[in-house]
């Protein structure tokens, strides 16, 4: 069998590997490979959508852009490190987690997990699956009903387990040319956009003394804090793709490889950015109703309903695929009577009923928006406390007590307070609160303090940094035992010496199970 032959062969193979770490001779994937998963993955008519605040938010179409390039290169910036943990450890993040927050605390980075899974797939699956119905429609004439679009959501979303079940490989190999094919597409749809008579009035608007505004401002810094949203929400879900990339492969291609796929979604945001604001001066009531879509369709020429429909299926199947696999993946650690399969399986369904009841019962979408950005908040000083992690710890990890809390074990060297390593749990939990209550959008969420900085949206500094700075000094107060940094000890920071990790025992047995360590 040529190496061809048996590259297609696997392709459509189910995966047979869950969130045991991956062999080291089974690691294939190449940073090319990750750079495609990524870029695939927030390349689509949702991330689109994001790029319409700054024309929601009332902001000059230059200073939109200038917002939406601020916060996708920060957002790639802080999230490109994440990716290291899976070729370190061989499995995804939510599990490498154990290392820093314990092996019960690893549930924080499930939950964000989860929750951005159905935050960001919802908005995935309602925005391609609309952008493919209404371009269709209007194609063929018919009329839109609210069961042909339950319909379109329903089949979107049983593509994309189908692809799920297959697996990693299926997912790399979709992923190495459709992002290519939607991304050109948005780009002609920027220059078809762009050429309307409506974009003139678009770059002629001005907004009087805009800077000294305090809403204007907060506009500007919420639209860079949504922006933000797009890279950051896949911290928790980066190992999962490079979980078989080799140990041997250089860290630094691997972080460019992230950096460069979130840059090229700048793609899919401007798109969104220049047609949402030719829509507001045709037909503004649809921008402020929340129906971007709708005016994306209604603006368009004939010709090129086709390639909205082609950005809308097949963007809308690499970024909801990107999404599922990982979730799936990641619940068959947590519910082990459950395999990656059947996990997979079960959060695709309970998707479909998220999306269905969100869009016809409680009209929930531009609520999951809001949703998408208070996850952010709550996921930045999560990714601060792994990375700082990673810096005191020097990269050393002892693979096999990761995965104590999936192996229905107990004890092992991340086992810390029963479980929970208060430290790290202390700094995430004031961290995210804290980013939470300084949150301004305006319009949708203020927190409590939003309007403490003249308008600026705050959020993710206050988040970040106070979240780093309190685990750095939690970290100088009550030391971590010198077991959980290896054999060349700790960076920076204190250890507690003479503590002894109590051993692996696996529920209901009677005998400790002996672990051995690995770099």
């Amino acid at each position: 069998m040529s190496e061809q032959t048996a590259e297609q062969a696997a392709t459509f193979a189910v995966e047979a590997h869950g969130i045991d770490p991956i062999p080291e001779s089974e690691r294939w994937a190449k940073p090319r490979d990750i750079f495609g998963l990524i870029f695939g993955g927030a390349n689509s008519v949702s991330t689109a959508v994001l790029g319409t605040f700054p024309v929601v938010f009332g902001l000059t179409f230059w200073d939109g852009v200038l917002a939406i390039v601020i916060g996708v290169l920060v957002g790639s910036l802080i999230l490109s490190p994440m990716v290291l943990f899976g070729p370190k450890n061989g499995t995804n993040n939510a599990v490498s987690s154990s290392a820093h927050f314990g092996a019960h605390g690893r549930l924080i980075g499930s939950l964000l997990a989860l929750l951005g899974a159905f935050t960001f797939l919802a908005l995935a699956v309602w925005a391609s699956g609309d952008a493919l119905l209404a371009s269709v429609a209007r194609l063929f004439g018919f009329e839109q009903t609210g069961l042909l679009s339950g319909l379109v959501y329903a089949l979107m979303a049983l593509l994309l387990i189908v692809i799920c079940v297959y697996g990693y490989r299926m997912l790399v190999v979709l992923n190495r040319f459709v992002p290519i094919l939607v991304g050109v597409l948005f780009v002609v749809g920027i220059v078809v956009y762009a050429s309307q008579a409506d974009f003139a009035a678009v770059l002629a608007h001005r907004v009087a003394d805009r800077w000294s505004d305090p809403v204007y401002i907060a506009g500007f810094f919420g639209s860079v804090l949504v922006a933000m949203s797009c890279p950051i929400s896949y911290g928790p879900f980066l190992g999962d793709y490079s979980r078989y990339v080799a140990r041997s492969v250089p860290r630094r291609s691997l972080i460019v490889a992230v950096v460069l796929a979130q840059l090229a979604c700048l793609g899919a945001f401007l798109f969104g950015h220049v047609t949402a604001s030719v829509i507001s001066i045709g037909s503004p009531e649809l921008i402020a109703g929340g129906d971007y879509v709708g005016g994306l369709v209604a603006s368009a020429p004939t010709w090129f309903f086709v390639p909205l429909a082609i950005i809308g299926v097949l963007g809308g199947v690499t970024t909801g695929t990107s999404l599922l696999y990982g979730t799936g993946l990641d619940f068959s650690s947590i519910v082990v009577v459950m395999g990656r399969v059947a996990s997979t399986a079960l959060i695709g369904a309970i998707t479909v009923v998220f999306v269905l009841v969100g869009k016809f019962v409680f009209d929930m979408v531009q609520s999951v928006t809001t949703l998408s950005v208070l996850l952010v908040v709550c996921t930045v000083p999560w990714i601060a406390i792994m990375l700082i992690g990673y810096v005191v710890r020097r990269g050393w990890y002892d693979v096999e007590p990761l995965l104590v809390f999936s192996r229905r074990e107990t004890g092992g060297i991340y086992w810390f307070q029963h479980g929970w390593n208060t430290n790290a749990v202390i700094a995430w939990a004031v961290g995210a609160v804290a980013g939470v209550m300084f949150v301004n959008l305006p319009g949708q969420f203020v927190g409590v303090w939003g309007g403490l900085a003249g308008g600026a949206d705050v959020s993710l500094p206050v988040a970040l940094l106070l979240s780093s700075l309190l685990y750095w000094g939690l970290l100088r107060l009550n030391p971590d035992p010198d077991y959980v940094f290896g054999p060349e000890g700790p960076r920076g920071v204190p250890s507690r010496s003479g503590a002894q990790a109590s051993p692996i025992v696996h529920r209901g047995a009677s005998a400790p199970i002996i672990e051995g360590a690995s770099a």
